[in-house]
């Protein structure tokens, strides 16, 4: 990792247009239009009363895969994703032109053969009004990384899940074929399509996206909490704990306060918990 590269990287700003068409194919992505003649969530796959999934702002303006870039000094292959946060400010219009804004925040420096974490966040600006729309932020775990001489800072506190039964329980049952819907959303990576690839790395074969299965949270709540409000919707984070394969069934335990959500998600098939210390704030 070199970090003084890092701390001195410029991003340049993505102009992203997206279309009506981009918006329904992010939430057919996401399992959305599940059951056709439900008319809860062909609002957002049907051009008629289209509205935008609030975590679609995950793919908006997004910079790529920099951290590929060799002037990183990072092991990319290392490289996880940790933590996703995403505040939303105005709902996401169905179609338009935004502006991608991306900073690093800070890198934390866990020690020699611990790896490092590495803090970004990026403003989804209207090109037209100028306006932010949406804050996203993440942590990437550098497991290859860490010993550079940096400080080891703290991160966000996750949310801390009640001690008592889930409120709501909501199964959503994913498609075989779901990370190759997802992936035509933008993120090509050949780990959830290439069979080799996958195994290559560990996985009896690819596997879900870690954004798709954030943006299934976004469409548990709006399902249970939300009656598919997409402008109920105003925060989700996350902490990744392990994959989910195309295919199977995730259940989401979710815990109801006001205008705040506590959830768990796992694979019932593995047993296996997928997302924690998940957060939702509401309008």
């Amino acid at each position: 990792m070199d970090i003084d590269a890092l701390n001195n990287w410029n991003f340049e700003d993505i102009e992203h247009t997206y279309t009506e068409r981009d918006t329904m194919l992010y939430a057919l992505g996401l399992g959305f239009g599940e059951d056709p003649s439900d008319q809860n969530e062909l609002a957002y796959v049907y051009e008629d009363g289209l509205m935008a999934a609030p975590s679609m702002a995950v793919i908006l303006g997004y910079p790529g895969f920099w951290l590929k870039d060799p002037k990183t000094g990072i092991d990319w292959k290392k490289v996880l994703h940790g933590e996703q946060w995403l505040d939303v400010f105005k709902p996401l219009p169905v179609e338009g032109t935004v502006i991608g804004r991306t900073t690093i925040d800070q890198i934390s420096d866990k020690g020699e053969g611990k790896g490092a974490v590495m803090y970004l966040s990026r403003d989804i600006i209207d090109a037209a009004s100028n306006e932010v729309l949406a804050r996203v932020k993440m942590s990437t775990f550098c497991r290859g990384d860490g010993g550079f001489g940096g400080e080891n800072l703290p991160g966000p506190t996750p949310a801390v899940l009640p001690e008592r039964a889930p409120d709501h329980v909501c199964d959503i049952t994913t498609l075989p074929r779901q990370a190759l819907i997802y992936r035509l959303s933008g993120d090509y990576n050949p780990l959830h399509a290439d069979p080799e690839v996958a195994r290559s790395v560990g996985f009896d074969r690819p596997i879900l996206h870690g954004l798709a299965t954030y943006g299934l949270a976004a469409r548990a709540v709006l399902k249970t909490i939300c009656d598919y409000d997409a402008s109920r919707l105003t925060g989700l984070d996350v902490r990744f704990s392990a994959p989910v394969y195309p295919g199977e069934t995730v259940r989401f335990e979710i815990w109801q306060d006001d205008k705040e959500v506590r959830f768990r998600a796992s694979v019932p098939e593995r047993d296996v918990l997928v997302l924690n210390n998940g957060a939702a704030r509401l309008s």
